[in-house]
């Protein structure tokens, strides 16, 4: 293994390396907990915030306020940069990328209309967690990716309703697809980001804005995120728990429903990824510029997407199955991604253009 490829898996933690196994723990619980343990549905249901239960509800603001802390919002005044490398994420980010994953989800899943609403869906939550680590692990550009990320977290609360009604209802129309199986409103949609994304936003932005100033920057990323961020899983795994538990009769007659699933995501995850890195390298942005537009443009908000799903179509619905899906099948995908992206720096890039 290469010794900077050695010292930044060094860097990732136990809770995120295993992240499919907690993963594929927290559905096995949930199911168990759905067959032996009755009334399940009933106790979560007794206080609601809109359509979602009140500890559903705290689940997924845990899960995004430890995200969000991390976001370098300081970064966003620094465009000057590389416009390049802007304006290339801004197209991969919010006109290939969800147009590519709805491609997959009407070719794959046109006769499941649940889950083909929740992997496009999942298309136009773009990420803003996880892709800092992957950029890490594969030596792409740190500050670049910062930058992104934050555009990226603002980018979606003014964007990801409109682009919500646009990809499912809109543009079917124009290709003359049927949607009437898809039912939401504008306001659902609008309504779950500004709760789910919007809250812990603020939150996480007055967190680094006091944090930065009070303690420095290096007591807030070297002791203060550290602290915080295994609750991001925990807000996760809790959620998983419970959409298993409650889908459990439904997800045990038809297991073939998560095969269905993965399908087009690994689909979407290649090929995304695959064109960004060859149009970074065309673009001649540089190795780590090349790596932080592949891996900021193939990965999604996953948070946000199960979050969106439970909001609008409900914890039981088809939608909130295909957004847990998501992370089981993205973080083996680019992880793998990450050695693609290694060799590729070895066999493609000098070391001129590596610095």
């Amino acid at each position: 293994m290469p010794v900077e490829q050695e010292a930044v898996l060094g860097r990732l933690s136990r809770l995120d390396r295993f992240l499919p196994v907690w993963i594929l723990l927290a559905m096995a619980g949930g199911l168990l907990l759905g067959k032996f343990v009755p009334g399940v549905q009933s106790a979560l249901d007794a206080v609601k915030i809109g359509q979602t239960s009140l500890p559903i509800a705290l689940g997924l603001l845990l899960m995004m306020y430890p995200v969000l802390a991390k976001v370098r919002y300081e970064d966003m005044g620094h465009v000057t940069g590389d416009r390049k490398l802007l304006w290339l994420s801004l197209l991969l980010n919010w006109v290939i990328g969800p147009l590519l994953m709805f491609a997959l989800a009407w070719f794959f899943l046109a006769d499941q209309p649940a889950f083909r609403t929740g992997l496009i869906v999942i298309g136009l939550a773009r990420c803003i967690a996880m892709v800092l680590i992957w950029n890490d692990l594969a030596c792409g550009d740190g500050e670049a990716a910062a930058l992104l990320v934050a555009i990226n977290s603002v980018f979606q609360i003014l964007a990801y309703a409109l682009l919500g009604t646009f990809y499912l209802r809109i543009l079917p129309g124009w290709l003359g697809l049927d949607t009437q199986d898809v039912q939401f409103s504008t306001w659902e949609i609008t309504k779950a980001v500004l709760i789910f994304l919007g809250i812990p936003l603020a939150a996480g932005y007055l967190t680094r804005r006091i944090g930065l100033r009070t303690k420095g920057r290096e007591w807030y990323d070297t002791v203060f995120i550290p602290r915080i961020s295994p609750w991001a899983l925990y807000g996760l795994l809790f959620t998983i728990v419970v959409m298993f538990s409650l889908q459990g009769d439904a997800i045990l007659s038809d297991p073939w429903a998560v095969v269905s699933i993965a399908i087009p995501l690994l689909a979407y995850f290649a090929i995304m990824w695959g064109a960004s890195f060859v149009l970074g390298a065309r673009s001649k942005l540089g190795y780590p510029k090349t790596a932080t537009l592949a891996f900021t443009a193939a990965g999604n908000n996953f948070e946000l997407a199960i979050a969106v799903c439970i909001g609008v179509w409900g914890v039981t619905s088809g939608q909130a199955l295909a957004g847990v899906v998501g992370p089981l099948i993205e973080v083996p995908a680019l992880v793998a991604l990450v050695y693609v992206s290694l060799w590729a720096k070895r066999r493609w890039f000098n070391s001129s253009s590596v610095s």
